[in-house]
């Protein structure tokens, strides 16, 4: 199948269904686990080493999530174990089922310190309410008044709820790692933006490379600003990231992303990346003529208003991209009598 608007190429037109694998190159098995959201899907992947599976991220903690994959280590798997989990990246997604392996059937995890660090630190911060900091931090944003007060008294969203409880212990992975995995040696190339410290590798043995959210076709990787560091910068992080990642990217290259399809064309695929968010930056620029909150940005962002479940994303990639205006000098910043931000132009 090809994306006719931008030559994309997507050699599978679907999925593997619930419990099966496609096999995306020989000892390379294609899988996906359930996401109750509007994404409602992540792509793991299990790579032969023979006697055993190296397998790449692991879906969310959940009973269900749990009998897929008793289901596929009994089916495609063939009953060999899992020694080594790699996890790309701390999002609850990608490490839910981490500590699940570690503690069950004693495999290693190998992934960056810093997403170590952040995932064991979130599964350990259990909030039966949100903190005043995030409450702050939403009143900094602009946040809808209405979703502010459901906010304020629900439970909030917490790593333990969906991401199991991780031993101590794991194996680095850093910048220009080399790492066997799957009868093949990768290069270790580390991403940001999306993730502090995303790891992607890259076979230096034929053609594939491993992505995780780092590069993904169709839909651009969330990149937000939360209340654990309120003044970042991760739009020009992701910036750097898919420049400095772009010099790797052939056009033959299988890019195995965490979410929808395998597909080549990753030249062009960065570039678009890259330029999507110089397209929304300049629609944001132009935007901030006059005043406006975080929670007033997503029209120009994401060329629609936000509602529902999506908005809560669109309000920390919006105070992205306003952080990363106001850091290089283009937009100036002051505080409301209710404690929100506004963002403004510099001319």
């Amino acid at each position: 199948m090809k994306d006719g608007a931008t030559g994309i190429r997507y050699p599978w037109d679907t999925p593997p269904t619930e419990g099966e694998a496609i096999e995306v190159a020989k000892g390379v098995l294609w899988m996906r686990l359930p996401l109750p959201m509007k994404l409602d899907h992540v792509n793991v992947y299990a790579l032969d080493e023979g006697n055993s599976w190296t397998i790449i991220d692991t879906g969310f903690d959940s009973k269900r999530s749990r009998a897929i994959w008793e289901t596929l280590m009994a089916g495609p798997l063939g009953g060999k174990p899992i020694s080594r989990v790699v996890v790309t990246h701390h999002h609850p997604d990608h490490v839910g089922l981490a500590g699940w392996f570690q503690s069950e059937f004693g495999a290693s995890l190998w992934t960056t310190r810093t997403a170590w660090l952040f995932a064991r630190m979130l599964q350990l911060d259990e909030q039966a309410v949100p903190r005043q900091e995030t409450l702050d931090f939403y009143r900094a944003c602009g946040m809808d008044e209405e979703i502010y007060n459901q906010r304020s008294s629900e439970r909030p969203f917490n790593f333990a709820d969906v991401v199991a409880p991780m031993p101590l212990g794991f194996r680095r992975i850093k910048q220009d790692d080399e790492i066997e995995m799957g009868g093949r040696k990768w290069s270790v190339h580390i991403g940001n933006g999306h993730a502090p410290e995303h790891a992607t590798f890259w076979s230096q043995d034929d053609n594939l490379v491993l992505s995780g959210d780092q590069i993904l076709p169709s839909i651009s990787s969330n990149i937000g600003v939360y209340a654990t560091e309120p003044e970042a910068d991760p739009v020009a992080d992701w910036l750097e990231a898919c420049e400095r990642l772009a010099k790797y990217a052939r056009d033959d290259q299988l890019i195995l992303g965490g979410h929808k399809l395998p597909f080549t064309g990753a030249p062009l695929r960065m570039r678009q990346l890259i330029d999507n968010h110089h397209g929304a930056l300049k629609r944001l620029l132009a935007h901030l003529d006059t005043p406006q909150t975080a929670a007033e940005c997503f029209l120009p962002l994401f060329k629609r208003q936000i509602d529902g479940g999506a908005y809560g994303l669109a309000l920390v990639e919006a105070l992205a991209h306003l952080n990363h205006l106001y850091q290089v000098g283009d937009v100036s910043r002051t505080t409301r009598e209710d404690g929100a931000y506004l963002w403004q132009r510099i001319n």
